[in-house]
């Protein structure tokens, strides 16, 4: 397993949240914020936890705060924020909308080093879901380098990096549930 002191936790709350209408990480499930439950489920296995939203309520949390170094650029541009502001060679980036989230279920993302790997992602249900997986600090040159040619898409990057999918048990697969909708948040 990865030690911890070489892990930061990149926690994304930084999205528009168009589709909820109002800002994701601070909704409610079980008496806690969606971001809670996300510090919650990363911190036991990373040795700084950083944020990257442009919302100042975020300081709350009395963790690392950055804001996005690319406005309105997507998760690529809050990934590569997260890893300039890193000091550690391992990323665990989570997005702050799944509530349901395990330790447990990170934890598979630590468990061997793979030196030659850039991005370790969880696949869940038979999609790769790039916003629950372990970054290599060294894709941020990378990720620059899109991001100044305007390629904001998350799926442009994993294409030019080393990418290793970690399937998901059937019984795990309902802690990896993305919520985007008000429809969404009431199925769980």
């Amino acid at each position: 397993m990865i030690d911890k002191k070489n892990i930061t936790g990149i926690i994304l709350a930084g999205g528009k949240s168009s589709r909820m209408g109002q800002d994701k990480a601070f909704l409610k499930l079980n008496g806690k914020t969606f971001i809670e439950h996300s510090i919650e489920a990363i911190k036991p296995l990373v040795y700084e936890i950083i944020i990257v939203s442009d919302n100042a309520d975020c300081e709350m949390f009395n963790l690392k705060c950055v804001n996005d170094v690319i406005k309105n650029s997507g998760p690529l541009a809050g990934i590569y924020s997260g890893l300039i502001n890193s000091k550690t060679d391992y990323n665990l980036v989570l997005s702050c909308d799944i509530p349901l989230i395990t330790a447990d279920v990170l934890k598979q993302l630590i468990i061997d080093d793979e030196p030659d790997i850039d991005i370790k992602q969880i696949v869940s249900n038979g999609k790769p879901m790039p916003l629950i997986a372990l970054y290599k600090k060294r894709c941020e040159t990378l990720f620059f380098k899109l991001l100044q040619n305007d390629e904001r898409r998350l799926h442009v990057a994993l294409n030019q990096c080393k990418v290793k999918n970690i399937e998901m048990n059937p019984e795990n697969e309902l802690s990896t549930t993305n919520i985007n909708t008000p429809e969404e948040l009431k199925k769980i």
